[in-house]
């Protein structure tokens, strides 16, 4: 089964963001569990949190239809010592959040090295980030997301989630979210079916599809390897529609929360019943096509 849904918002008490999802059709849905721009936040009520899980319960929403995304201030590759312990601080504030709403896992950007130190720096500080924060923590799989390379992102290629997998300690507490629109931007050619095969394919034998817990669903305003990080309603930018149509078709994408998470939010019922329709007829095999 395909999960199929948005990043919805958590105005006025994150058990509203269930209720939202459920009004636009949705499947899945992704949800930001604290403020994504402050670093400190007004703390979730005892209210919030059981309704929270009433409503998941209630509507039909099990924790793996379910991808909290971090705060966008965490780096967990910073340069500065203190400033990366920090980001560590608040994003295993958010993990025990996510383990009392029931969740299972939670997405973050891996992290930028802000032209201060190497790339490979930057990585070896994302690891070591993991590893201290899974030692903090329980039950709860963190979810790299790629990103698509803008200005000193790491993680914007599949040789640098592969590298950050490989020296993680507990392996059955990581896994990938691919973004549509970051692949594109970061020169994965989209538009064909062979690049598409190819490209996915590679993800397999770099990464593995054994790792992917979440897909981001959007089209790119931008052309291909512009390196510029900006989302488009499906079929609207330089992905086209095609794209989207051999995703649903895939096998490989099933049995994870897919997420858009496009410019015009208004369009979300409508690109969610797109979705859900074109998944129907043949399936694609991606590794033995």
């Amino acid at each position: 089964m395909k999960y199929i849904g948005a990043h919805v918002s958590s105005a006025g008490g994150i058990e509203n963001s269930v209720l939202r999802a459920y009004q636009i059709g949705a499947t899945a849905f992704a949800l930001f569990v604290k403020n994504q721009r402050r670093w400190v936040s007004k703390p979730l009520t005892e209210f919030s949190k059981i309704s929270f899980k009433k409503n998941c319960k209630n509507y039909g929403y099990s924790p793996q239809q379910i991808l909290p995304h971090s705060s966008y201030l965490i780096n967990l590759g910073h340069p500065d010592d203190y400033l990366r312990k920090k980001s560590q601080f608040f994003f295993i504030q958010e993990i025990k959040i996510c383990f009392e709403l029931g969740l299972s896992m939670i997405n973050f950007h891996p992290g930028s090295f802000l032209s201060v130190i190497s790339e490979k720096k930057c990585l070896q500080n994302i690891i070591k980030s993991i590893n201290t924060i899974l030692n903090c923590t329980t039950g709860i799989v963190l979810v790299i997301e790629n990103t698509a390379g803008q200005g000193s992102n790491v993680g914007y290629c599949f040789e640098h989630l592969a590298y950050i997998i490989k020296y993680v300690e507990d392996k059955t507490r990581i896994g990938i979210c691919l973004d549509s629109c970051h692949l594109f931007a970061a020169g994965y050619e989209l538009r064909n079916f062979s690049s598409f095969l190819n490209t996915f394919k590679k993800f397999e034998d770099i990464v593995g599809f054994k790792y992917l817990k979440g897909l981001h669903l959007n089209d790119s305003c931008m052309p291909l390897n512009s390196r510029i990080d900006r989302h488009e309603n499906l079929g609207k930018g330089y992905i086209k529609k095609f794209f989207f149509e051999w995703i649903m078709k895939s096998q490989q994408f099933i049995n994870i929360p897919i997420i858009l998470e496009t410019k015009d939010f208004n369009l979300w019922p409508i690109e969610i019943q797109w979705l859900k329709k074109i998944q129907k007829g043949k399936i694609i095999d991606i590794l033995t096509s």
